[in-house]
């Protein structure tokens, strides 16, 4: 089945790399989630588009990233959640929230689906997140979850 990412897939590709997959993976799990649309001659020209929209947000080159890394790495975020008796939180931090976060620390804009959080964050502490700046650069950095008052 050929497919065209419209989302960022860990290990298969980027937005708007047209792929040969698996029919199983594409129909089950691929075109289910909005992360890839079916190949036709008209999709075909969506790929244009994706790419320019990816490019919008994409770190430049190699060297940016490696700069938007030594950015993160010596900030200290901290992200204020409401949580109950014993630390739990009261649902859980979102990818966006940790972005916000960052940038509330002085750090530079990221694109919330690059970030690696580790699994679900559900209680106060310190948790290490990784972002994929580049194909060759991954930064991370500590994201200390306090309880609000």
């Amino acid at each position: 089945m050929k497919v065209i990412l419209t989302q960022e897939v860990s290990g298969l590709g980027s937005p708007g790399d047209v792929l040969e997959v698996k029919d199983g993976y594409g129909r089950n799990y691929l075109l289910p989630q909005g992360f890839a649309i079916v190949w036709t001659k008209g999709a075909e020209k969506q790929v244009s588009v994706i790419k320019r929209a990816r490019s919008t947000r994409e770190i430049r080159d190699l060297g940016h990233a490696t700069e938007v890394a030594g950015q993160l790495q010596g900030l200290k975020i901290s992200l204020k959640a409401r949580a109950g008796e014993g630390g739990r939180l009261f649902g859980s931090v979102t990818p966006a929230e940790v972005v916000d976060a960052v940038k509330a620390a002085g750090g530079p804009v990221l694109d919330r689906r690059r970030l690696e959080l580790p699994g679900h964050i559900k209680s106060v502490g310190a948790y290490p997140v990784r972002v994929k700046l580049h194909p060759e650069v991954t930064a991370k950095f500590d994201l200390n979850v306090v309880q609000s008052r």
